[in-house]
């Protein structure tokens, strides 16, 4: 936990609003960064922008965002629908989870996350230390009922949405996915190797830790996301049949990718951002490495 430091604070500890220089203020536009105070806040669908930005004007003084090029609180490009990817995803599970209703569990058995095990209905040994790296990334689309898919997909419409609009396409992608790999990659360096594991959790998890961040970022009441974090990591650690390596991994990859690409410097935000997703991606290799080495 962060805590303010001891001592008094400076005669300027806050900058001053760029329309009202003499009212300091801890909140910024999410679209140019400005210092804003409370009288030029106009409502966003993430944090707030400043007047200029919600006119679509770029007047008054600092940096200011290109009239054709809107950017989000990370940088990225403003889209038309915020929640295009996230639908997307949800649209993936959804479908992959019929086709697992449809042909059985000769399908899922081919693609859920396995360390390395004989598996009967195919007849062979099977899982990531036989070369089949594969399961890292499929297991995150499958389910194992009606009540897993349907938690995980309202836990990844809710929690999706806001931080697609924050980060942006791409980088609200790389969080998923980078985040669901390092639930992946824990799960099959520390669980049983004939411990099947399948779901989406370790990438919501690490959309988890990412609205943390984001939370933080915005100067926002930090109590409802810990609040909600603590009651599922007591489900995670309580329930059977639940694979909670998946969900720490994810966490802890998705707070730390989301943490570098909502408070990157602006000047090396891309560095920041997408040094942090290959950091993520060289410690899931690695734990797979080492996991297959012990195996075979």
């Amino acid at each position: 936990m962060d805590h303010a430091a001891a001592g008094p604070p400076d005669a300027r500890s806050l900058p001053g609003c760029y329309r009202h220089p003499d009212r300091e203020t801890g909140i910024r536009c999410t679209r140019c960064e400005r210092p804003i105070c409370p009288d030029c806040m106009v409502n966003a669908s993430v944090g707030f922008h400043c007047p200029d930005c919600a006119a679509g004007r770029t007047g008054g003084s600092g940096p200011a965002p290109a009239a054709s090029r809107p950017r989000t609180l990370a940088g990225g490009a403003i889209a038309d629908d915020p929640r295009l990817v996230t639908k997307v995803l949800i649209g993936v599970n959804l479908a992959l989870f019929l086709v697992q209703l449809s042909v059985g569990d000769r399908f899922t058995n081919h693609l859920e996350m396995i360390g390395r095990a004989y598996v009967p209905l195919l007849g062979s040994v099977e899982g990531v230390a036989e070369g089949q790296w594969y399961r890292l990334l499929t297991a995150m689309f499958l389910h194992g009922s009606y009540m897993h898919i349907l938690f995980n997909m309202l836990s990844l419409w809710w929690l999706g949405g806001p931080l697609e609009g924050a980060l942006g396409r791409v980088r609200y992608l790389a969080l998923y996915f980078c985040s669901g790999l390092a639930g992946s990659a824990l799960t099959y360096l520390i669980a049983e190797p004939n411990q099947p594991s399948l779901g989406a959790s370790g990438a919501i998890f690490g959309l988890f830790g990412a609205t943390a961040a984001l939370v933080r970022r915005l100067n926002a009441d930090m109590r409802p996301v810990v609040i909600l974090l603590v009651i599922n990591l007591v489900f995670t650690f309580t329930w059977a049949n639940i694979a909670w390596q998946a969900h720490v991994g994810g966490l802890v990859g998705g707070a730390v990718i989301g943490y570098a690409m909502l408070h990157a410097p602006r000047e090396r935000r891309a560095l920041v951002q997408y040094g942090a997703c290959a950091l993520v991606l060289v410690a899931v290799v690695a734990l797979t490495l080492v996991r297959t080495a012990q195996l075979t």
